[in-house]
């Protein structure tokens, strides 16, 4: 970062913590309130008491001075300043440091992204979280990518262990090397999230392709871990994928599949359907 870039995030902090300081008053935090205050809220000398840390440190975090932080200072600050989950992943970027981790996968897709992804009728649609875990999807990805309701699918583990990618040997050696860059760059983003070593491990030791790929340690940006693959049912199946970050959940990823211009994939898309309705006749 550069020096002025650094100054100005610096800048920030500073600002941001006085203001979040000077909004909590004393009786709210069970201090007495004596004699009469120049500032409104708490002063610096509280909140470095309640947050345990030193009055000099945290005088100089306000004031924006270059010194080390830990996550943990951090939160004790944002617990006493009463900070958001989302005030909180901000006074760690300010800080310099990575956003906390926010909750794990369980939370229930909402009816509002469930109801883009069953309205997009071009292709498949789904939501995946930062483990490239699929959370929700529409009718035509399950029909595309084998997903069954209820049942764990991995967009990762898929891409190496499913025939519909694999019966696809070309095209899918020459995006394998990419896929595994784009997921340890996520990993890497999160350094002590132990899920992603989890998913990597478990399918490095039953795919000698991935392990290998894996032990390269290369990274790069973030791509869809599928575009293209064999159906059995049409045959082969060739996308265009848009990957857009849900605002209220940043680690979920909405991806939204596109049928690839100059190939005949919406006609075969077109047949899913119908064929679907005749099995169940």
């Amino acid at each position: 970062m550069t020096s002025a870039a650094s100054s100005r995030r610096r800048e920030q902090l500073r600002d941001f913590l006085r203001s979040r300081r000077e909004r909590i008053g004393p009786s709210e935090v069970g201090l007495p309130v004596v004699g009469r205050r120049r500032t409104p809220g708490l002063r610096r000398e509280e909140v470095a008491m309640l947050a345990g840390v030193g009055v000099s440190w945290y005088t100089w975090l306000e004031q924006g001075r270059d010194i080390t932080v830990s996550g943990e200072v951090l939160d004790a600050v944002a617990g006493v300043l009463r900070l958001s989950a989302v005030e909180r992943g901000h006074l760690y970027v300010l800080a310099g440091l990575n956003p906390p981790v926010a909750g794990g996968s369980a939370v229930e897709v909402t009816a509002e992204v469930r109801a883009v992804i069953d309205g997009w009728e071009r292709g498949p649609a789904v939501v995946r979280d930062r483990y490239w875990n699929i959370l929700a999807f529409n009718g035509i990805a399950g029909w595309v990518f084998g997903c069954e309701a209820g049942e764990p699918h991995n967009c990762l583990v898929t891409f190496f262990t499913s025939p519909r990618y694999r019966d696809l040997p070309e095209l899918w050696a020459e995006a394998a090397p990419g896929v595994v860059a784009a997921y340890r760059a996520d990993a890497a983003l999160v350094p002590h999230d132990s899920e992603f070593q989890r998913v990597a491990g478990e399918l490095a030791a039953s795919e000698p392709a991935f392990a290998e790929l894996w032990e390269r340690h290369d990274v790069g940006a973030p791509l869809q871990a599928v575009n293209a693959l064999r159906h059995p049912e049409v045959g082969d199946l060739y996308f265009d994928a848009t990957t857009l970050t849900v605002a209220d959940h940043p680690n979920w990823s909405l991806v939204l599949y596109n049928p690839k211009p100059n190939t005949d994939t919406a006609d075969r898309l077109a047949r899913l359907p119908r064929l679907r309705l005749s099995e169940s006749a």
